[in-house]
């Protein structure tokens, strides 16, 4: 479901079936619970999600399964991400991250996660992209006061930054 309790159609052309719920809003703080289907690609339905929302602050936490999904790392001494794709069903087992504005302006998603594997081993890192099957599952925080981040040099990131907070 939407905000407001309703749902988007079925897909039948590899749209987006993502559900979602204001569950509470009070004092510029909203609480969402966001559902995402098979066939959902989770980077995508959330960026989409927290632009129509208008969304600049947030935290979010959750647990699904995705069938497949590319990780990132980031490489220290290179100053940059690399990819770690992963071909196989596996299960969201912790997922967290948050939304703060960019320096440029836009609100960005930072996702972290835990994918277990089928012999129980894990895989952790920063999320790319996710097909989610059968589901992922988030409740999603927003904050009164805009989080905001700031370019730092020594790791050539954009990081939040408590003094921009406003």
């Amino acid at each position: 479901m939407r905000a407001g309790g309703r749902r988007s159609p079925p897909s039948t052309r590899g749209e987006s079936r993502m559900r979602s719920k204001l569950l509470h809003h009070a004092g510029g703080q909203r609480i969402f619970a966001i559902v995402l289907a098979t066939g959902d690609e989770a980077m995508a339905c959330l960026q989409k999600f927290i632009a129509n929302e208008n969304i600049a602050a947030a935290q979010f936490t959750g647990i699904g399964a995705f069938s497949g999904a590319v990780l990132r790392y980031f490489d220290w001494d290179a100053k940059q991400y690399v990819d770690i794709p992963v071909n196989e069903q596996t299960e969201v087992a912790s997922l967290t991250g948050d939304v703060a504005l960019d320096p440029s302006g836009p609100a960005s998603l930072h996702i972290h996660l835990v994918l277990g594997r089928r012999d129980g081993t894990a895989l952790a890192g920063h999320l790319k992209q996710g097909l989610v099957r059968p589901t992922l599952e988030l409740v999603l925080q927003e904050s009164p006061a805009h989080l905001r981040k700031r370019f730092d040099p020594a790791s050539g990131l954009n990081l939040i930054d408590p003094a921009l907070a406003g």
